[in-house]
């Protein structure tokens, strides 16, 4: 694979980018943004809530994400569909969607979920790490779906937005994919064979996955990779062994990069501890996060490694785009 910073934009491979993190917060800047225009992405989802952010701030920081984004329409473009991506790749653009980790501001409301559908959400998860009303967390219990999770699922599938497992706990992710009648992703999740982590997934819930024809986003956080390690060899055994197991069809990447530290984005009276327990190696001033500027290198990686050309593309973007066409 050539350097993308050599390509013209038209014939560039699709670099898909499922998860990544600004600040959630009213009226943020999202110049880092231009990060991914630089190496010739076409495609980030960024997280605009988690379960602890009440609805009337994740309200006012979509409110503020849109603005940015109309404000920057030379390089960017805010996602109504999957032609809005072609297009922006096409064009030499980076197009925009935002997700949602977890459900809690959808306060128990089916109808809340088209309203985010139409505010620019395009990928949500259930549960962000603890359990709550509708699905259960990975840093909880390991509880299922309830039965108001599995309508959400349901509702999820109707209005066209993608079904996230990641911070799922185990059997809520296995119930999910269970319900969903379409393709069901882990935007930003690793190996757990490679690296015992609760917040990695197991081989039945990677073989779960691929059986929707759903795609497994690699992150790249040290921590879930490997001993805070974020070498691009070390997310390559991961690469690997979804190769391995599930073939190349089912490989993505949501490196979950996160622009700046996100102690700021918990209300008062919520805690570190309680969303990312120290005893799970959580340590958010020490984690180390591989940044967007690797994916030239992933992609020469995966070529040394005598992964086809095919099936590198796919990787980097075409198979969650191929999600979705089915999803959205």
């Amino acid at each position: 694979m050539t350097s993308s910073a050599i390509i013209p934009a038209a014939r560039r491979p699709l670099i898909w980018d499922a998860h990544a993190c600004m600040p959630i917060q009213p009226n943020q800047d999202l110049s880092e943004l231009q990060r991914y225009h630089a190496i010739g992405a076409g495609f980030v989802s960024i997280n605009v809530g988690m379960d602890f952010n009440p609805l009337a701030h994740i309200i006012r920081v979509i409110a503020g994400y849109r603005d940015w984004l109309s404000r920057h329409g030379d390089r960017f473009t805010l996602v109504e569909s999957v032609e809005d991506v072609i297009a922006a790749h096409a064009n030499g653009k980076v197009a925009v969607a935002f997700d949602l980790e977890g459900s809690m501001m959808l306060e128990d409301d089916l109808a809340m979920i088209r309203l985010f559908r139409d505010l620019g959400v395009r990928q949500i998860h259930l549960a962000y790490n603890r359990d709550n009303s509708i699905a259960g967390g990975c840093h909880d219990l390991d509880r299922g779906l309830t039965s108001l999770g599995r309508d959400v699922v349901r509702e999820i599938n109707a209005v066209g937005m993608m079904m996230d497992c990641s911070h799922a706990s185990r059997r809520s992710s296995l119930e999910i994919m269970e319900v969903s009648t379409k393709p069901v992703v882990f935007s930003h999740a690793n190996v757990r064979a490679l690296k015992d982590h609760p917040r990695n997934i197991d081989d039945d819930q990677i073989e779960a996955c691929a059986a929707t024809d759903g795609v497994i986003g690699l992150s790249g956080i040290g921590i879930f990779l490997g001993d805070n390690d974020i070498r691009v060899d070390t997310l390559m055994r991961h690469v690997d062994y979804l190769a391995e197991r599930v073939g190349p069809r089912h490989i993505g990447f949501g490196l979950d990069f996160t622009f700046e530290q996100l102690t700021g984005d918990l209300p008062e009276g919520e805690t570190l501890e309680r969303w990312w327990p120290a005893s799970l190696g959580y340590d958010l001033s020490q984690m180390r996060y591989m940044a967007p500027e690797r994916f030239p290198d992933i992609a020469e990686a995966m070529d040394k490694r005598g992964y086809a050309t095919a099936d590198i593309e796919a990787a980097l973007g075409g198979n969650f785009l191929r999600v979705a066409r089915a999803c959205w």
